[in-house]
């Protein structure tokens, strides 16, 4: 991981909603590289795992040879931020459908759980650790996240109690789309687990 100036932060940009991420996270301060193949994963600080159709992006995924260098470099402790189809890459359980994810995040998830695309809705949220008013979530064709495991720690919840985000070590997950509002602070908050794993990283070579 690089040591020195702005943290890099790969986006997976194979399909879904890449663009907006990277322009979430460039307008914190930090760079941004668009990752299609294995090289991209090179020196980052920190993956993003971005909405879309989960489907397709596990496709992509393989076509592209990044399945096992995604499953190394989480495993080795890059930080990773999932939002909406990204939570089902990272999830080692999909209930609803029979799916080969990344297996990373001890999560239990059911796909298009929230409906169609004609019952997206949106909805403030309480965020752990968050100061000012709440975070207003984005459900697109949302998944459900329905069971996490004991290594998971809830950080949010929708109003009925189900969990709209959720962290493992270094891997965030959620179940909205922060990229489609201007409230960057969920950004902000996976730009900090990243700055610290570098901290961390540095410390030790």
């Amino acid at each position: 991981m690089t040591g020195r100036g702005p943290l890099l932060i790969g986006v997976l940009s194979v399909q879904g909603s890449f663009a907006e991420h990277v322009e979430s996270i460039t307008r914190l301060g930090a760079r941004a590289r668009e990752v299609r193949l294995p090289q991209h994963l090179e020196g980052l600080d920190g993956i993003v795992l971005p909405g879309g159709e989960s489907t397709t992006l596990l496709k992509l995924i393989d076509a592209f040879d990044l399945r096992k260098p995604l499953q190394d470099v989480i495993a080795e402790g890059m930080p990773a931020l999932g939002t909406c189809a990204g939570v089902i890459i990272l999830a080692q359980r999909v209930s609803s459908h029979n799916m080969q994810t990344l297996g990373i995040l001890d999560i239990t998830v059911a796909r298009n759980a929230f409906g169609r695309q004609s019952e997206s809705f949106e909805e403030d949220l309480a965020f752990e650790g968050f100061d000012g008013p709440q975070f207003r979530g984005v459900f697109i064709r949302a998944p459900k996240i329905e069971a996490c495991g004991n290594g998971v720690h809830v950080l949010s919840r929708l109003q009925d109690g189900t969990v709209a985000a959720c962290r493992q070590l270094d891997v965030l997950a959620t179940s909205f789309h922060p990229e489609f509002v201007e409230d960057l602070r969920v950004h902000q908050y996976f730009l900090a687990i990243a700055s610290d794993r570098r901290n961390i990283s540095n410390t030790c070579t």
